[in-house]
């Protein structure tokens, strides 16, 4: 009899135990989904000095991937979205980096920012508005035009990388 109450004890303690387990999701999103459902993502124009075309339906694309991937919010096409992201590009730069001896640049530096506005309809202090930016360096023997897809591509997922975390991700 003793013994049986032993283990009964025991299976209630680890039952217990068990229940007290923390959960952690992997994919960085801290977001309530009884509370939140949908998300709204705006367009995002580019109102830098430099212009490439291509960039602006690459960075939204980027975005709306990243949401649908690591969250189980709805894309919707609705202002009266649980939560909205909305913005728009503001810088494409170059900068010489290293300097060789010959005074010229081997490296160029290819920087774009970003403006997000952050907009919760539900928790309007966790709304917010940040300016991001990332960069890539290359070499300055090559053309633009021939790493410039590829820059792109790397520093829109840096960028929506950092707009998650400090948005969805809550960090």
């Amino acid at each position: 009899m003793k013994r049986g109450l032993t283990i009964l004890l025991m299976l209630a303690a680890l039952t217990l135990a068990d229940s007290c387990v923390p959960k952690y999701t992997f994919n960085g999103a801290s977001i309530d989904y009884s509370k939140y459902r949908t998300i709204s993502i705006s367009n995002f124009p580019i109102r830098a000095a430099l212009v490439y075309p291509p960039l602006q339906q690459l960075f939204e694309n980027k975005l709306i991937d990243m949401v649908t991937q690591q969250t189980r919010l709805q894309v919707v096409d609705n202002p009266n979205s649980d939560l909205r992201m909305e913005g728009e590009i503001t810088g494409y730069s170059l900068s010489p980096q290293a300097v060789r001896e010959d005074a010229y640049a081997s490296q160029t530096r290819l920087t774009i920012q970003v403006k997000v506005s952050y907009i919760d309809s539900k928790n309007p202090a966790l709304s917010s508005e940040q300016t991001f930016s990332a960069y890539r360096d290359f070499d300055s023997n090559q053309m633009l035009t021939d790493v410039q897809d590829d820059l792109c591509n790397q520093i829109c997922n840096d960028l929506t990388d950092l707009i998650f975390n400090a948005t969805l991700g809550n960090w």
